[in-house]
């Protein structure tokens, strides 16, 4: 039958073009070691006409296998799993178009070549339309190699696309969950976030009650301490100076101190009006054990310093030290002078102080098991020391308890000329900026 010229221009390449490529060996596309191809083909000459026409120009050579029928086509399809289908138009019992719906069933993209001894141009264009690689005269047999070429290209750069999109979708999916991942750690941070923002607002507020609560009890306290003051002094006047009248003061004078750090804490001051006088660090600490009855040992020692803060950084520390251990029997004072320092210490043979709550003694509301305690009077004690130059800290006593000790710079001549000029002057009483060449 006369080959249709328009169709088969267009699905084969020209003569001059496939003579040029037949007399090189052509290696299969993608990889292949071996080509299987299944040749659906009654006639045994016919099939050997294929195999002849391919043989030589493919490699790696193809392996082929003939199937007659429908059975043994089917059988082949799952069995062979060939690379490419080669299929006559008509057989006595089966037909090449009801061959390719079945493959195309099984394996959709598999290249499939019609051969055939005659096909009208309205046939090979409808077997086209429906999905047919390429079809190939038997009388054109020598086109038969480039149009396996070309359809296992196809194949081969059809594969190619298909493995690429679903690698494609493959990191889409990937991408899509570490989205997801993402998104959910945002969820869990904003979260986080929004638990961190509530527990500060709490934080802020439990704060702001403690402020409030200490501001007013202050401003409640202030009152009769100040008329506690006044019948204090009045009756100092009346009866005259005594011991017991003389610590009844000092006492109250200290409750009033104390009062006013509160209120300067409450405003986020530190203590800084430091007061400097001679003071006589012996009496000063003899009159702290005599109030708590506890011992104390100390050589003579003089300091500058102001008394009624120093006064009160040693009643907080004993007074904790001797309600801690239940007895001022088993608390004691020992001072002494090592280098330019004096030192004081404050040693108790009550419980101890554990390893991990030391670092956090001195913050400001700190109270750790103590119950009844503000939790500010280490935090005045060490802001009052610190204020002197000096510094404060806390040890184990050796055999159980704690240590507090107090570090303060000795007198030094300058020191002792200040409160010369400060005495002859008569201005013992002036705050630490306004000394010459002191920095307190």
């Amino acid at each position: 039958m006369t080959q249709p010229p328009s169709t088969q221009a267009s699905i084969s390449p020209s003569s001059s073009g496939s003579s040029s490529v037949a007399s090189q060996p052509w290696t299969t596309p993608g990889g292949l070691t071996q080509l299987r191809v299944l040749h659906l083909e009654d006639n045994l000459l016919d099939h050997e006409l294929v195999r002849s026409a391919l043989e030589d120009q493919l490699t790696p050579v193809p392996d082929f296998l003939q199937a007659e029928d429908e059975a043994s086509f089917r059988a082949a399809l799952t069995e062979f799993r060939p690379h490419l289908i080669i299929s006559d138009f008509s057989l006595p019992t089966y037909d090449g178009l009801s061959a390719f719906e079945l493959a195309h069933s099984v394996a959709p993209h598999l290249p499939f070549i019609i051969v055939t001894g005659a096909m009208g141009e309205e046939v090979a264009v409808d077997t086209l339309r429906r999905g047919v690689t390429d079809y190939v005269l038997k009388q054109r047999l020598e086109r038969l190699a480039p149009a396996v070429r070309r359809a296992l290209s196809e194949f081969a750069e059809r594969e190619r696309r298909r493995l690429a999109e679903a690698e494609i979708r493959g990191l889409n999916l990937t991408l899509q969950a570490r989205l997801r991942q993402v998104e959910q750690l945002n969820a869990v941070a904003e979260e986080r976030r929004l638990q961190q923002e509530d527990t500060a607002r709490q934080l802020a507020e439990s704060l702001n009650l403690q402020k409030t609560f200490l501001a007013e009890t202050s401003h409640e306290l202030r009152t009769p301490l100040t008329a506690l003051l006044g019948y204090l002094r009045r009756l100092e006047r009346e009866v005259g100076v005594s011991q017991t009248l003389s610590d009844a003061l000092r006492v109250a004078q200290n409750m009033t101190r104390l009062v006013n750090d509160l209120l300067q804490l409450t405003r986020g001051e530190l203590v800084q009006s430091i007061e400097p006088h001679f003071v006589d660090l012996a009496e000063l600490l003899h009159a702290v054990g005599r109030d708590y009855g506890v011992a104390v040992q100390t050589p003579p020692l003089e300091i500058v310093a102001d008394p009624g803060r120093l006064t009160q950084v040693f009643v907080n520390l004993v007074g904790n030290a001797v309600r801690v251990c239940g007895s001022p029997a088993l608390v004691s004072i020992q001072a002494y002078q090592q280098g330019k320092d004096l030192c004081i210490e404050i040693i108790d043979h009550g419980p101890g102080i554990p390893d991990d709550v030391k670092p956090r003694i001195f913050d400001k509301f700190y109270r750790g098991k103590e119950a009844g305690s503000a939790g500010l009077g280490l935090t005045i004690a060490q802001q009052v020391i610190t204020a002197h130059r000096g510094s404060l800290s806390v040890k184990d006593t050796p055999g159980g308890g704690a240590t507090f000790e107090v570090c303060l710079p000795a007198l030094d001549e300058s020191d002792e000329d200040d409160l010369e000029l400060l005495a002859l002057a008569g201005l013992e009483g002036l705050d630490a900026e306004e000394l010459p060449g002191a920095e307190i």
